[in-house]
């Protein structure tokens, strides 16, 4: 979505425009999202209170978890709630954001009751949260960079930076010489955008076996889209963590991370990703429930996994969300159980499932 259907924000960046009703052009004549008044994508309001009986999960993600590409109702939160009587979803996921911006969202506008949290992390956030400004395109579809806030961990201890985020957005022009190594880029995790694979690309515009050369050469040339996982120690894994166990430590009811793998994982079949180890980890250390869906996605025949991701907007297609919808809502269910038994027996949110689901 372009940053035209943003409205700035001091400290997390942006939200979506609110209350608003948005025509997004793109394959088929677009597609409508509708914004509450909080300033995120969603056909209702939020309200403090939830209804007696209810279990209420707030959920947390980037573009995949908002839905871009689509209308509301496809996107996989949506289609979990109306098949599970009883479950109700806040989504507060941001397009374009990272976890960075995202703890920041449930800092800011998550003052509501609930049942559980949910971080929906597309695993290629671990570069967004190292950078300090976003290209991106403006309202007239120039390139643009776009400052953000970000993390510094300093002495131990995750300290916030560039708050108040500055408002206006710079040009190649005008972007401070210092920036220039802080710039993230959405396609720089696309295998055929590298520098280094010129006839990789040419060769992927055959039609039709576009999509079937693209997988071969992914798994000839063993590409990994992000080796910034496959060390505990390195600085992207560290600091992505100290978000992460700051923002779990900060929640008063179970965490439940879902960790959405990169596309290349499910539709080339890459190398085993170090970032079910890291998470694994980090559940471990924090008591956090995390559900990963890739073994499961990887199941699906070629045709079906190559239909899960739509080359047109970069994201999760219709089909894509229908099968990780599928595949949460046994995972969810077994929490809104959980937490049903646990208001009649008047146990603490926060004690609910000490046993990280894995």
């Amino acid at each position: 979505m372009s940053r035209s259907q943003m409205k700035y924000h001091s400290t997390i960046g942006y939200t979506y425009m609110p209350s608003a009703k948005l025509r997004v052009p793109g394959a088929g004549g677009g597609y409508l999202v509708r914004t509450n008044a909080a300033g995120f994508r969603s056909d209702r309001e939020f309200v403090r209170e939830r209804e007696p009986g209810s279990f209420r999960a707030l959920l947390f993600g980037d573009s995949q978890t908002s839905g871009d590409g689509g209308p509301n109702a496809s996107r996989y939160a949506d289609l979990v709630e109306k098949a599970l009587p009883g479950l109700e979803i806040y989504n507060y996921s941001l397009s374009g954001s990272g976890p960075d911006q995202q703890f920041l969202a449930y800092q800011e506008c998550a003052d509501v009751e609930h049942d559980l949290l949910i971080v929906a992390l597309y695993v290629e956030n671990i570069r967004r949260v190292t950078r300090s400004v976003v290209k991106s395109r403006d309202s007239s579809g120039e390139e643009a960079y776009y400052p953000k806030p970000y993390y510094v961990v300093r002495d131990g201890e995750l300290v916030l930076r560039n708050v108040p985020v500055p408002k206006r957005p710079w040009t190649e022009e005008t972007l401070p010489e210092e920036l220039r190594s802080q710039i993230y880029s959405y396609q720089e995790t696309n295998f055929f955008s590298r520098d280094d694979r010129p006839v990789l690309r040419k060769l992927a515009t055959f039609v039709p076996m576009r999509k079937t050369i693209k997988q071969l050469a992914m798994r000839v040339s063993k590409f990994q889209p992000l080796p910034d996982y496959d060390d505990p120690r390195s600085p992207e894994w560290l600091l992505l963590r100290a978000i992460l166990e700051a923002w779990f430590r900060a929640s008063k009811t179970p965490v439940l991370l879902v960790t959405i793998p990169h596309y290349l994982y499910f539709l080339a079949s890459c190398e085993p990703p170090g970032y079910q180890a890291r998470f694994r980890e980090l559940a471990h250390s924090t008591g956090c429930h995390v559900y990963d869906p890739l073994s499961e996605l990887s199941a699906f025949s070629d045709k079906e996994r190559r239909s899960f991701w739509s080359e047109a907007s970069g994201h999760l297609s219709a089909e894509g969300h229908r099968a990780l919808a599928g595949l949460l809502c046994p995972v969810l269910e077994r929490f809104v159980q959980a937490g049903t038994a646990a208001a009649e027996a008047e146990v603490p949110r926060k004690a609910l499932g000490a046993t990280p689901v894995l």
